[in-house]
Formats: structure tokens, C-alpha cells, sequence
């Protein structure tokens, strides 16, 4: 995506103030209230409301900013192994933050747009800029008093990455360091796609020959597919199904019998982020315990197959949720429990700064578990 096809989204309806506020509304959740009655019932300020207009208005501006410090992609294919990766001690989801670029541009709708929150009805990014900016339905959080006093010092893109959905991403540079300085993996499979992020990461790898994942989003499926081609050192293989269900296909048991050096992902976590799929896990099983018996169980079932005597899994996650609210997922020991039974040998370190979206109850302390097949 080019600077260009993100402007072509948003219409230029040029306004007067008075047009403006005539025509805007509020969004509060389902429901929406005229500009003008909710300002009064609230208090707002004139001025409040102006600095709003103003943004709408010139939204080129930030546009074209989004697109230059998230959506830009100053480097591409070939680059990333000229970097020195992180070493084990040093492992963040934050460095050289512009790979992830890469991943957003590349899966700009599904990560911006067609991913929700599956615990709070929080509307996505994408939905609020788009309402905003193309029909002049304002979310009522960006006229709340935090929110104003942020955007009057300039910081509406601030406002935007703190309040609203965006589905999360792990940067590939991070896989590339991980694999560089913990796995040395050459034949590298992926249950998840991680919208590919996995892959990217990888194939910069140089000692990878050859790289296989699987996913259940058609989209991220086809966008990994076209990724992968452009490495054509390295041997690549796209499936589209439920890992869970993989061993089901006779021709991947065949083919990938303990086949790979290494197994890495982060799992979809349970009831966290819901997919645009009609096989989300998360979907299929409703229950947490269902989850662990029906997704986790036989993925793990499948990383144990696949993987060579004493391969090594990696998979990075994390506890959530609150006890306040009677939704605390503890994944790290869970997760643990269920692949105890094919793999041994686990070590644990703490991954930093990795930035998931959680809850306000969120612990974001996501932890890389690496483990080796019995």
C-alpha cells in the first residue's frame, strides 16, 4: 500500500464549522446523538469541538503521518539479515520497529480493521478513523476529558492508538533474532502464521532452507504465499487449515514426519482477539478448558509428529485477564500441563515490551518457552 491508496479511502468533504456541526453526531456504542444535544449535556467547550473540526478537516495531515511512522515500508525483502540480531538476554518485540510496518501494510484491513477485541466492545481503529473522517460520526471517547487535553496538545494519533483496536503484532525481527540466537532452526514449521511475521522472520534467516505454516485466514494464507516467493533460496509450503486438524491430511503425515529442526509460534489466546475466520479456535471451542482439550492438546500433539528427535519447540505467550472479573486465562501453566506429555527439557525467559492488547486488567509479561520432543 502506497501513501496514495491510504488517502483515496477518505473522502474530502470540505465543511464550514456551521455545516459541520450540523451534520456530525456522536457515536456512543449502538447509539448516535446529534453533535449539538451531547455537547450541551455534557459540557463540552466550543473550543473543544473546534479543535476537533480542525483535524477533520486537514486529515491529510495525520494521514499522511500514520502512513509514514506506521504503514511505510523503508525496508523490504533481504534487508533484515544484515542486522545483528538480539541477543538471548536482549529479546523485544520493540526493536527496529519498522519490520512491523512491513506486516501492517501488507494485512492493513484484517490487522486495523477486521479484527475485534473479544473482551471488550472496543471498535476497531480502522471503524473510528473511517466514521470520523468520511462521515462526521465522532466516537464519544475522543470528547472525553482525557481525551480532549491529549488532542489539544497535538496528540490525536496518540489518542486513536490508546483507545481503540488494533490486533497485535509480533515484529519479525524478533522471530529473525530468536531463531539467530536461541533455535538455529534450517527446517522451520509454524502451526500459525502470525500474519506472517513468522515467515518474514525466517526466511531472513541464512542457515533457513526451508520454512512451512499453516493458518486458518484465507487472506493472511494467500499474502504469506506471496511473501515467501520472493526468497527463492528457500523451500516453501502454505497450508490453509486448523493445525488442529492437520494431521488428517495423509499426504502432510507422510511428508512431514519428523521432518523440521524447529516448531515456533505464539498461539491465537483464548477469547483475546477474535479473526476474521470461519475456523477460529477461539470460535470453535467456547470453552477455555475446550480450548486446552481441543486446540491446544492435538497442536501440540501435531508439533511433537512433525519434529525431529529432540527438535525444539518454542512458542511465546502469556497470562491475562483479571480475577476481578472472573476471566484470568494462566496460559503459561496450562499450556505447559498439556505439552509436558510430548515434549521435556522447557526453559523459560520473560520476552520484553511486547505491547498485546489485552484488558485494563492486562499483564503483558509473555514469556519464550522452549522445550525439546521427548
Amino acid at each position: 500500500m502506497e501513501l496514495n491508496d491510504l488517502l483515496k479511502q477518505f473522502r474530502s468533504n470540505n465543511l464550514t464549522y456551521k455545516q459541520f456541526y450540523s451534520k456530525a453526531k456522536v457515536r456512543v456504542n449502538e447509539n448516535l446523538f446529534e453533535l449539538g444535544s451531547y455537547k450541551n449535556r455534557k459540557n463540552l467547550s466550543e473550543e473543544n469541538i473546534m479543535i476537533l473540526y480542525k483535524i477533520i478537516e486537514d486529515k491529510q495531515t495525520y494521514l499522511t503521518n500514520f502512513y509514514e511512522t506506521s504503514l511505510k515500508m523503508k525496508t523490504g525483502v533481504g534487508y533484515m539479515n544484515e542486522e545483528t540480531p538480539m541477543k538471548k538476554g536482549e529479546l523485544s518485540n520493540n526493536q527496529k520497529i519498522n519490520y512491523k510496518n512491513v506486516i501492517r501494510n501488507l494485512h492493513f484491513e484484517d490487522i486495523l480493521g477486521n479484527t475485534s477485541s473479544g473482551f471488550n466492545n472496543i471498535p476497531s481503529y480502522l471503524t473510528v478513523v473511517r466514521e470520523l473522517f468520511n462521515d462526521y460520526i465522532i466516537d464519544y471517547k475522543l470528547l472525553t476529558k482525557s481525551a480532549l487535553e491529549f488532542i489539544k496538545n497535538g496528540r490525536f494519533g496518540s489518542v486513536l492508538s490508546s483507545f481503540y483496536f488494533r490486533a497485535s503484532i509480533m515484529n519479525p525481527y524478533l522471530v529473525y533474532s530468536i531463531n539467530e540466537s536461541m533455535l538455529q532452526g534450517k527446517k522451520i514449521f509454524t502451526p500459525t502464521l502470525g500474519w506472517s511475521s513468522y515467515a518474514y522472520g525466517f526466511l531472513e534467516s541464512p542457515g533457513v532452507e526451508e520454512y512451512v505454516g499453516t493458518d486458518v485466514i484465507p487472506d493472511v494464507c494467500k499474502k504469506t504465499k506471496e511473501l515467501c516467493s520472493q526468497y527463492n533460496k528457500v523451500k516453501t509450503t502454505i497450508y490453509c487449515k486448523p493445525s488442529e486438524k492437520l494431521l488428517e491430511l495423509k499426504s502432510f503425515r507422510n511428508k512431514y514426519e519428523n521432518y523440521f529442526d524447529v516448531v515456533f509460534f505464539s498461539p491465537p489466546y483464548f477469547k483475546l482477539e477474535q479473526y476474521k475466520s470461519d475456523h477460529q479456535s477461539t470460535e470453535n471451542y467456547t470453552t477455555y478448558d475446550e480450548w486446552l482439550e481441543k486446540y491446544w492438546e492435538p497442536t501440540m500433539k501435531l508439533c511433537n509428529f512433525v519434529l525431529k528427535e529432540k527438535g525444539k519447540l518454542c512458542y511465546i505467550i502469556s497470562d491475562y485477564g483479571s480475577q476481578n472479573t472472573g476471566q484470568l486465562y494462566e496460559l503459561v501453566n496450562d499450556t505447559k500441563k498439556y505439552a509436558r506429555k510430548y515434549f521435556d527439557s522447557f526453559k523459560v525467559q520473560s520476552l520484553l515490551n511486547k505491547n498485546v492488547h489485552v484488558t485494563k486488567h492486562r499483564d503483558t509479561d509473555e514469556k519464550i518457552i522452549i522445550c525439546k520432543k521427548k
